[in-house]
């Protein structure tokens, strides 16, 4: 493989000598190289709430995970990504303070319609929606009958909504001093999800609109996934590490930890999961990395209704993933498929995600067979707590390069801010 101007312009069968070239990435042994990951589902929070976490640290960890693009949700920021001003605050948060190149979505609440059109040409990559509470005031759901105008306007310039798909109406309340994990789980029924595409799916058939749902957790929901597509509507789908890693079983009572929304159930919606990986009716794996200071999950008290819904995974992401997927008969092919090549055609990064001529030398060096056991201390993101603390997992990313640069996580960042190809 020949790089130049951090571009790939050649892959070539191996030739010793290239190994001698200024720059070139030197494979151990055990190691193999791997396009860098694309995470299109990521919670910077900054500006705003960087005491949460921030570009500095967020991309970090992404780096450490072997990450080298990330695409960053519209919430829980102040101001959250509505309009072309809180883009732009949004930009200047993160520029000089990127370890990876990072992109933004917009979001889509009651009140910005036809500022989504002006986001667009900006350069966001589509727009994020909730249809139950987002957990933050200032990123409220979309209301009955909103989303078909939604669904709409941005068929009408060609973009792509995403949607968090929990029907308010069948979410159950939960006592909020219960430590019982089955509480909280009963509170936020399969039905929900189902119902909740269903809705989505019906809005796409009529406006037309590309539709993505993220976070997919629960089997029935795959169901419904799979139809739409085998009728022909322009839909994609999502799961994340967690879903495909824990069961509600591994959830011991009081560890808030654990705590997200759609949450990990039970492990026959586990394997269905994988079982829509591996069919193509779920088409990617991303992080929805959304860490929280350790106050706000409540860790003292253990009640889960009250706690934030949220992990923090960017960083162990792929040996999450990898340690499963060996487990289960996949090889790393189907991994860069899921979390490299897959994102990175979703978002329409063509320049990203694969090693080919005219794409970026964005690499992970992996070593697939090493295993380690996840310790907070050496998580990058702001605040380190984790559902993996423990966990034994396999695949240590040991170099990360992006545009031909090997990342420096000590060193000044070099990462570049994005925009949706053809606009502006």
């Amino acid at each position: 493989m020949r790089v130049r101007h951090g571009s790939v312009v050649a892959v070539e069968e191996y030739d010793e000598s290239l190994g001698t070239a200024p720059g070139a990435v030197s494979l151990a042994e055990d190691e193999v190289l791997l396009p860098g990951l694309v995470d299109t589902h990521v919670h910077v929070n900054d500006p705003g709430r960087a005491d949460w976490e921030g570009f500095p640290t967020a991309t970090r960890a992404a780096a450490a995970g072997g990450v080298t693009t990330i695409l960053d949700m519209p919430l829980n920021s102040i101001p959250p990504t509505l309009d072309a001003a809180a883009l732009d605050a949004k930009r200047g948060a993160a520029v000089g303070r990127v370890h990876v190149d990072v992109g933004f979505w917009g979001g889509a609440v009651p009140g910005n319609r036809g500022r989504l059109g002006p986001l667009w040409r900006d350069g966001v990559f589509g727009f994020k929606c909730f249809l139950s509470d987002s957990g933050v005031p200032e990123f409220p759901a979309l209301e009955p009958g909103m989303l078909d105008a939604v669904t709409e306007e941005v068929a009408s310039f060609g973009g792509l909504l995403l949607v968090h798909a929990e029907d308010p109406g069948t979410l159950r309340d939960c006592d909020p001093a219960s430590t019982r994990y089955a509480d909280f789980l009963a509170s936020r029924p399969e039905a929900s999800e189902q119902a909740a595409v269903a809705t989505v799916l019906d809005s796409a058939r009529t406006s037309g609109c590309r539709v993505h749902v993220v976070h997919v957790s629960a089997a029935a929901a795959l169901a419904e996934i799979a139809a739409a597509r085998a009728e022909g509507l322009a839909v994609s789908a999502e799961t994340c590490p967690h879903y495909l890693s824990f069961t509600a079983d591994d959830v011991p009572a009081g560890a808030t930890e654990f705590k997200c929304c759609p949450p990990i159930r039970a492990a026959a919606h586990r394997d269905a999961l994988w079982q829509g990986l591996a069919e193509g009716t779920l088409d990617i794996v991303v992080s929805d990395h959304s860490p929280c200071p350790p106050e706000l999950k409540n860790r003292d008290s253990g009640g889960f209704a009250d706690a934030w819904g949220g992990i923090g995974s960017v960083q162990l992401g792929l040996p999450a993933v990898w340690h499963a997927a060996r487990e289960r008969g996949h090889d790393l092919a189907d991994v860069v498929g899921w979390m490299c090549t897959g994102p990175a055609d979703f978002a329409g990064l063509p320049r990203k995600g694969r090693i080919s001529p005219g794409a970026d030398a964005d690499f992970c060096v992996l070593a697939p067979d090493e295993t380690f056991t996840v310790e907070p201390r050496h998580l990058q993101q702001r605040h380190a707590l984790t559902p993996y603390n423990g966990r034994v997992l396999t695949g240590v990313v040991r170099q990360t390069w992006l545009r031909g640069t090997r990342i420096d996580l000590d060193g000044p960042p070099h990462g570049r801010l994005l925009r949706r190809r053809g606009a502006g």
